[in-house]
Formats: C-alpha cells, sequence, structure tokens
C-alpha cells in the first residue's frame, strides 16, 4: 500500500513539473526580422522610383540574397491616408538579429561593386530625394505561433 502511494505521490509531482515548465514556456518561437521602411514618391514620380528600384534597388538587393546577407525583400504600393503618408513599402528579411550584426561591413562591398564608391552611392541616394522622401523605418520581428 505504502508502495504506492509513494508512486502516485512521484507521478504527482512529475505531472506538476511538467505542467509548470509547459507553462513557463512561450507560446511562441522567434522568427526572422524585416527592415520595413515608409516612402512617400514625390507628385508625378512614381514611375521614375519604380525604375530606379526595378534596376539599381533589385541589382543589390539579389546581389544581398546571393550572398546570403538577407533572406528576401520586398515592395509594397500603399494607398496613403493622408499627404504625409506612404505610397511605397519596402521590406528586407533578415534570417534573425544577429545577421544585422555588422551589416555595413558585409554590404560596403556590394555598394562599391554596383555604384563605383560609397561616396558615389551617397551622391545617388541624394540623387533619389528627388524622387521620393523616407517617411520612416521600423526593424520588427515575426512570431510564429507553436
Amino acid at each position: 500500500m505504502k508502495k504506492t502511494i509513494l508512486l502516485l505521490l512521484a507521478a504527482l509531482l512529475m505531472s506538476a513539473t511538467t505542467v509548470t515548465r509547459a507553462d513557463e514556456e512561450h507560446a511562441y518561437s522567434e522568427g526572422p526580422v524585416l527592415t520595413v521602411s515608409f516612402v512617400r514618391t514625390e507628385p508625378g514620380m512614381f514611375d521614375e522610383y519604380m525604375r530606379y528600384l526595378s534596376k539599381t534597388y533589385k541589382h543589390v538587393m539579389e546581389e544581398y540574397k546571393k550572398q546570403g546577407i538577407i533572406v528576401d525583400y520586398a515592395i509594397y504600393q500603399a494607398r496613403p491616408r493622408d499627404a504625409q503618408d506612404a505610397d511605397v513599402i519596402l521590406t528586407v528579411t533578415y534570417r534573425n538579429m544577429a545577421a544585422l550584426d555588422n551589416l555595413q561591413a558585409r554590404t560596403d562591398p556590394v555598394i562599391r561593386e554596383v555604384f563605383g564608391s560609397l561616396s558615389q552611392a551617397a551622391s545617388s541616394s541624394a540623387d533619389r530625394g528627388k524622387l521620393r522622401k523616407d517617411v520612416g523605418s521600423q526593424v520588427v520581428r515575426q512570431l510564429i505561433l507553436k
């Protein structure tokens, strides 16, 4: 009888421990990280900005993917709610938060290859200011429910 009671108590303790561990686990796991950039094209410059994205931007992003710097990228058109809202949203997906460490050191060689130098890339960026303005950006992480 004592043996049965001890076994029953041991089983109860083990199940209580299992429930406690399950309660302490998160209901999700951390997934990929995205940078989300909100852009407002200048009046009449939407198509010109899309041409830039389809050539230079796409070339840079595809090279980043090829080198494993990024997982993916996407471009979205948005319907602005007001004159200050974005009409283009750019996303870049990284495997995880650690992929952002030393990012500049890994991306600079691609930028030099595409633009010729970092100063030419900066100048090109200033020229794009005629086509659009940055409205803001965010870094977000996908949470994958278990």
